[in-house]
């Protein structure tokens, strides 16, 4: 018999139920360290192993209806029925995804507050914002990209150009600036930045509060072209209401195999909407690789893939650690152009 199973005999009622429960801790310590688990990882595993066991809230920083909302509601219905536990969607639109960012920022670091957003939000905004009440960098921890939709070239019906070449020609010979309707200092007007910049023509950047104005503005020949999501702009092609030229895509995408990607002129030109997930940092990684398992799980359903590729979306599987190196090397990237061009958040 141990010295503490011996001390518990002979003590009091209450004293024996103190020490037996010491003895299970130190059994359990033992336990712990022959298996090569350290106190922290071990508990990190329970951790991931018990998720979820309560609601998941999913913070989209815009408004329903959205990309972002879509696709939260596509990938939070499957989750829930994964986890057999409820998966809220809440709307908490405003200033540019910084209050629904914020939001999430300052959650309890558990994984069951999440935020799905345009990526850009962290890779652009930081450095079009003079002050932000919180670090993206800092302050959130990536789990997934959940999907990409490109950006699409379009042009009025009347601009006299029917595929990229032609407009690049257009472009370069046309006295005047071709118009391009952009939301300015987001994606799409960065993505005209450094298009134009590379292929070598000028372009004068027309400046909406929205992408849905550009495109019935495109629509009624207000303008000559945008360069906007494929989601929001790929009907209307469709519609006729004017031309597609290009697709930013890495190479020929889905629905418009056809169609000349913008890399082909200038290489690794790669432009569009990449939805993600993040959550609070400071939650446990091996919660987080979970959560990413899980979403990675989902997205490659047959149901999903079907509807991703409706939208004009596909599914992007990485790891939390390789949307942590993306994140990083997309928030250099685009910082640069911010500052080289004196971009400014209107």
């Amino acid at each position: 018999m141990s010295t503490v199973q011996e001390i518990a005999r002979a003590q009091h009622p209450a004293r024996r139920a103190v020490l037996s429960g010491a003895l299970k801790a130190v059994t359990l310590l033992s336990a712990l360290l022959a298996s090569g688990l350290s106190l922290p990882a071990a508990a990190q595993n329970n951790a991931a192993a018990a998720f979820p066991d309560k609601t998941v809230r999913i913070i989209v920083p815009f408004p329903a209806g959205g990309a972002s909302d879509i696709l939260a509601r596509l990938v939070g219905k499957e989750l829930g029925d994964l986890w057999k536990q409820p998966v809220v969607i809440e709307n908490k639109p405003g200033a540019s995804g910084h209050v629904g960012g914020q939001q999430v920022a300052t959650a309890k670091p558990d994984g069951y507050t999440l935020l799905v957003a345009d990526m850009s939000i962290f890779t652009m905004t930081p450095s079009l914002m003079d002050k932000m009440t919180y670090n993206p960098a800092k302050d959130l921890a990536p789990v997934a990209i959940i999907a990409y939709s490109p950006h699409i070239l379009v042009v009025r019906n009347t601009l006299p150009v029917k595929n990229f070449d032609e407009f690049i020609e257009y472009a370069k010979k046309n006295k005047t600036p071709l118009s391009l309707g952009v939301t300015l200092g987001t994606s799409t007007h960065l993505a005209g930045i450094v298009m134009s910049k590379n292929l070598g023509f000028d372009l004068n950047f027309i400046g909406y509060k929205g992408g849905a104005q550009v495109v019935a503005d495109l629509a009624g020949g207000q303008i000559d072209s945008t360069l906007n999501s494929f989601l929001a702009t790929y009907p209307m092609v469709k519609a006729e209401k004017f031309k597609l030229i290009a697709v930013a895509s890495p190479k020929r995408f889905g629905q418009i195999p056809d169609t000349m990607t913008i890399a082909e002129k200038t290489a690794g030109f790669v432009t569009g909407s990449f939805q993600g997930m993040m959550t609070t940092a400071g939650t446990p990684q091996a919660v987080i690789d979970k959560i990413n398992a899980d979403v990675q799980k989902v997205i490659a359903s047959p149901v999903l893939q079907k509807r991703f590729e409706e939208l004009g979306s596909e599914p992007v599987p990485y790891s939390a650690p390789e949307v942590s190196k993306w994140l990083t090397e997309q928030t250099a990237f685009w910082s640069k152009v911010i500052k080289d061009n004196d971009v400014k958040l209107q």
